[in-house]
């Protein structure tokens, strides 16, 4: 499958949006209950966001196919923050989720940033680990009431 990564464009917000809790209503299963599931779709944010974000000096980089279908994203924050990485479940184990955490690198290596983190799902542990991220710490959280995990990861530049 060949696919091209490029920077976001406002008209993708909706996209990624629809993509993102896609992912999460069909990869978050794979290592959280339904009850675990239905909180994080609940509790998501919306597109809102992602002009903010970038307007305060982070970026968000798209994975695009030959048609424009959106494969996948990363969102990054201004310090190194991967604040979201999401790829199309129909389109997983196809190094999307690799070419974006490249381009977030690739983003921060000129900025002199001197490490990504993010707070990895399980579903998403492994593409970070396959980066080159280590991880910290495990993180467990709540979300209106239901126990939840993530993963602190980093990767130093």
């Amino acid at each position: 499958m060949a696919y091209s990564i490029r920077p976001y464009r406002s008209e993708d917000a909706v996209y990624l949006d629809e993509l993102s809790r896609k992912a999460i209503r069909i990869s978050a299963p794979r290592a959280y209950s339904q009850d675990q599931v239905a909180a994080w779709l609940q509790n998501y944010p919306d597109v809102t966001n992602f002009d903010t974000k970038l307007t305060l000096g982070g970026a968000c980089f798209v994975a695009v196919d030959a048609e424009g279908k959106r494969l996948g994203y990363v969102l990054l924050e201004r310090g190194g923050h991967i604040d979201r990485l999401f790829t199309n479940p129909e389109d997983e184990r196809r190094g999307v989720a690799q070419q974006l955490l490249a381009a977030a690198e690739h983003f921060a290596r000129p900025h002199k940033w001197e490490r990504l983190f993010a707070e990895a799902s399980e579903p998403a542990r492994a593409a970070f680990e396959r980066a080159g991220y280590h991880i910290v710490a495990r993180r467990n959280f709540e979300i209106g009431g239901i126990p939840m995990h993530n993963w602190a990861m980093e990767k130093r530049l």
